[in-house]
């Protein structure tokens, strides 16, 4: 009897037969060539989302001196993301020179990305700094600021202006380092500064 006509006779189990060999050859390939498993570097369980009220934060900088201090009535973490929700948080970024107060701040909502090197104010931003030796006190004024609190530099898009004493500086557009103390207005800047006492 010849293989062909076996074969024939036996149709479904030789299919069937093949059917397997080639699926266990697929298998081997994938295997072989495949990518290898993903690691997973996960430890512990995860996370699961939260609300706070009357929260306090504080975060430290890489020498753990306190590089920003937060506070909100109402905190959240939503499931799945490891980012913070604020509503209406103030907040201190620390002058970090001796005998020159901290920057005061309120915002309608915040954000906090998860390593926590960005924070986000939306809405009017309010930010004020009380009078020090022969500064007098300052205030600014602006929206939607995106700061970066471990640097102490944060900046806008956003109408800004500032006021220190009888000086007044206005434009479109920020960016500040409070660390140097340098503020850049960007766009339709317009200034007001008294005369000087001689």
């Amino acid at each position: 009897m010849s293989l062909r006509l076996w074969l024939r006779d036996r149709r479904l189990p030789a299919a069937t037969i093949a059917i397997a060999l080639a699926a266990g050859v697929a298998q081997i390939l994938l295997w072989w060539f495949g990518p290898a498993p993903r690691t997973n570097d996960f430890v512990g369980p995860p996370r699961s989302g939260y609300t706070l009220t009357d929260a306090r934060m504080t975060e430290f900088n890489a020498e753990g001196k306190p590089s920003f201090h937060l506070q909100s009535p109402h905190l959240e973490r939503r499931e799945g993301d490891d980012s913070l929700y604020l509503n209406s948080p103030t907040f201190q970024l620390p002058a970090n020179q001796a005998g020159v107060p901290d920057w005061q701040g309120k915002s309608l909502y915040g954000w906090v990305n998860k390593s926590g090197t960005e924070l986000k104010l939306q809405g009017p931003v309010d930010m004020h700094r009380a009078a020090f030796r022969d500064a007098p006190a300052a205030q600014i004024q602006t929206a939607d600021i995106t700061a970066w609190p471990k640097q102490n530099r944060l900046e806008t898009a956003a109408p800004a202006q500032m006021v220190q004493g009888g000086t007044r500086i206005s434009g479109i557009g920020m960016r500040a380092d409070l660390n140097d103390k340098h503020l850049e207005l960007l766009d339709d800047v317009h200034a007001t500064f008294p005369p000087r006492k001689r």
